[in-house]
């Protein structure tokens, strides 16, 4: 191997040099001349050495393969002036900007270009920059013979942007150019953005809780008045039923008890009547615990079976007992608790009634699951109503009729009576789909074929 020194041309062998490079004490300085330098240099092939040599003034002459280069050892010319650099524009977004220390940059800058140069006229091609941008960069990047950078999605906020060069020789000037530039951000990316968004979610979150508040308060309330309303309704049917009918049964008892010293036939037919009496109030008393026991999505036709049965049997031996028919329409839907409790109060009311003081010998009731609302329909052919009684709803002495109204309008319901004397009555009862009916997928489809059940008892 050929080592060319400045002293002159010497041969030595690969483990020669490698001994005399590792040594601890050894420091070698290289300098790489190229084309740029006005060496011509190939390389060999088939491991054919270059033709070179040293003359007797110290040059040495290498013969490539297409002319002749010669080095002077003891002259070579080193460029020891460091290159002056400049930032020359900036362009943001496509649009040239003008260069300012401590410049604003448009809001919202998505794409940054910045040129900078370094003067050497001594093989300018040589030349090495680092570049750096304070708030972005984390390391120097080193770049040769490259004069352009590029910045993408820079957040807003005030950077520096330095640039460092060294000349063909590697000498760097340290200073370099500076350029100081804020890119000021939107108004989605200020800080009162952000509070005012952090605001708005914190009331969102105080939003919903308030709301599901509520909702727990109204659910708490609407059972709160169900409770009232149900303990308001047993007030009702205790007054109005056993209340009453203790306190005429009281008034018969006095009359025997004055009646027993002067009339004692008379005092027994009051006996009798009081006893007549006691029993109803039995009977009603009987009703009202039934009533107070209901639950559940009891069959309503059922029910009316089963208190015809019942009203038949409490009945006297001589009289005969009316024929009780129940008609079912359509499909049967699930009602809300609340109403389908109060229509199977109205319904029991309704057929007592009949049964009690209509003196009628058949009996309908039919049960009617429209789309747009549930109906309950009693008639019978009894005597009828007094229209006086009928004009005042009941309220002069009759409890059954002003009770039936209270529930109708208490659950959003209409009730019609119908009556005539000597050719009976009809009451009809209308309470609209969305509030009878719970929810359902159903949808109501094939509205032609419609159900119709009769159930009867004799």
């Amino acid at each position: 191997m050929w080592l060319y020194l400045a002293c002159g041309l010497v041969r030595i062998t690969q483990s020669e040099l490698d001994a005399w490079v590792a040594a601890p004490s050894r420091v070698i300085r290289t300098t790489l001349f190229d084309e740029y330098d006005g060496v011509r240099s190939h390389s060999a092939a088939g491991g054919f050495e270059p033709l070179m040599t040293k003359t007797a003034d110290g040059k040495i002459w290498f013969l490539p393969w297409d002319g002749v280069s010669v080095i002077d050892p003891h002259n070579l010319h080193e460029n020891k002036l460091p290159p002056p650099v400049h930032i020359e524009k900036i362009t943001a977004d496509d649009k040239m900007v003008e260069i300012s220390n401590g410049m604003h940059l448009p809001t919202g800058v998505r794409h940054l270009d910045i040129d900078y140069t370094a003067l050497s006229l001594v093989v300018p091609e040589n030349v090495h920059f680092r570049v750096k941008l304070e708030g972005e960069d984390k390391d120097w990047r080193e770049l040769v013979n490259v004069r352009h950078v590029e910045y993408t999605n820079l957040p807003p906020k005030r950077y520096k942007f330095r640039v460092l060069a060294c000349n063909n020789s590697g000498v760097w000037n340290e200073e370099g150019a500076m350029l100081d530039f804020v890119i000021p951000p939107a108004w989605y990316q200020t800080n009162w953005f952000r509070a005012a968004c952090v605001a708005a979610f914190l009331a969102m979150i105080w939003g919903i809780h308030e709301l599901r508040v509520r909702q727990l308060a109204a659910q708490f309330n609407m059972r709160l008045e169900e409770r009232v309303a149900e303990r308001t309704r047993i007030a009702r049917d205790l007054h109005d039923t056993l209340l009453q009918s203790f306190q005429g049964l009281i008034l018969r008892l006095q009359a025997v008890l004055i009646q027993i010293p002067k009339r004692p036939e008379k005092a027994c037919e009051i006996l009798e009547s009081a006893l007549v009496s006691a029993d109803q109030a039995i009977a009603e008393g009987r009703t009202a615990v039934q009533e107070l026991r209901l639950g559940g999505e009891t069959s309503l036709e059922r029910m009316l079976l089963d208190l015809s049965r019942e009203l038949a049997s409490s009945q006297n031996a001589g009289d005969s007992s009316p024929t009780v028919r129940v008609i079912v329409e359509g499909k049967r839907r699930p009602k809300r608790s609340m109403i389908r409790d109060e229509v199977n109060r109205i319904a029991r009311e309704l057929l007592r009634n009949a049964y009690r003081h209509a003196h009628a010998q058949n009996i309908e009731a039919e049960l009617r699951y429209d789309e747009d609302a549930f109906l309950l329909v009693v008639r019978d052919d009894g005597k009828g109503i007094d229209p006086i009684v009928l004009k005042n709803r009941g309220r002069a002495g009759h409890w059954g009729l002003p009770g039936m109204y209270e529930r109708a309008e208490g659950i959003g319901a209409r009730l019609d009576i119908w009556s005539e004397a000597g050719a009976g009555t009809e009451v009809r009862l209308t309470v609209p789909a969305g509030i009878a009916y719970e929810k359902s997928d159903d949808g109501g489809r094939f509205k032609l074929f419609r159900k119709t059940r009769i159930y009867e008892h004799r």
